[in-house]
């Protein structure tokens, strides 16, 4: 028996999980329960921390290339 599982945004107080056993084609949604809401919000907090990182190093690179004067294309070939 294989399942897939799929979360889905819903007007319950928790996303919901929504299982779908591919063997039996039976589809089950549910709210998640304390345990898997735990890891739902750990893993969003560090995709925010990983996202935000990023755009941090977007913004600071962006910063640097103003500053130096010159465009990404310019700093790619002196850096090439």
């Amino acid at each position: 028996m294989e399942s897939l599982i799929y979360m889905e945004k819903t007007n319950m107080t928790k996303p919901s999980i929504t299982e779908h056993n591919v063997a039996t084609d039976e589809i089950i949604t549910r709210e998640m329960n304390d345990a898997e809401y735990e890891i739902y919000l750990t893993d969003k907090a560090e995709n925010d921390r990983i996202q935000s990182e990023r755009e941090d190093k977007v913004a600071n690179r962006q910063a640097l290339l103003e500053r130096l004067g010159i465009t990404e294309e310019e700093a790619k070939l002196l850096l090439g």
